[in-house]
């Protein structure tokens, strides 16, 4: 499971590789890609907040990183039976999405590759833990759950 932690810390590498690769992209180009790798994950608090019907930030995380552990003490044939939860802004419908956004402008370019950085992370994390890949497709994904058992 990624956390916050990771995805900041890697998402600022990858913002700074580019930034030094592309150097044109600039420090607002550096920041939206940064900040969009761990600002995509506020569906997570979303699906949070509709779930408990709380607004606690922190009760959020902290119950995000109980049920994050009780993942890792499952075995992987178990892991494979559960999901966490639907997570809207985690598929390629949102990309393509924001995809068409960049013919407005560019700042959604440097979202499109924050995000994509960020699901790169999950589905390679997914990998790792279980034998699917999760955070492929809403729609996939919407459909797929309905079959699982909810952690």
């Amino acid at each position: 499971k990624m956390y916050v932690q990771s995805h900041l810390v890697l998402g600022l590498i990858f913002a700074l590789i580019l930034l030094v690769i592309f150097p044109q992209i600039g420090l607002i180009g550096f920041l939206l890609i940064a900040l969009s790798t761990v600002l995509i994950d506020v569906d997570h608090y979303i699906y949070y907040v509709y779930k408990k019907k709380d607004w606690s930030l922190n009760n959020a995380y902290n119950w995000f990183i109980e049920r994050s552990k009780r993942f890792q003490n499952l075995s992987r044939a178990q892991r494979n039976k559960v999901y966490s939860g639907f997570c809207f802004l985690h598929g390629t419908e949102i990309l393509l999405v924001l995809l068409l956004f960049t013919l407005f402008s560019e700042y959604f370019l440097f979202i499109f590759i924050g995000f994509t950085f960020h699901l790169f992370l999950d589905v390679t994390c997914s990998r790792i833990f279980m034998d699917r890949m999760d955070k492929i497709s809403l729609i996939h994904d919407f459909f797929k759950f309905k079959k699982l058992k909810h952690l």
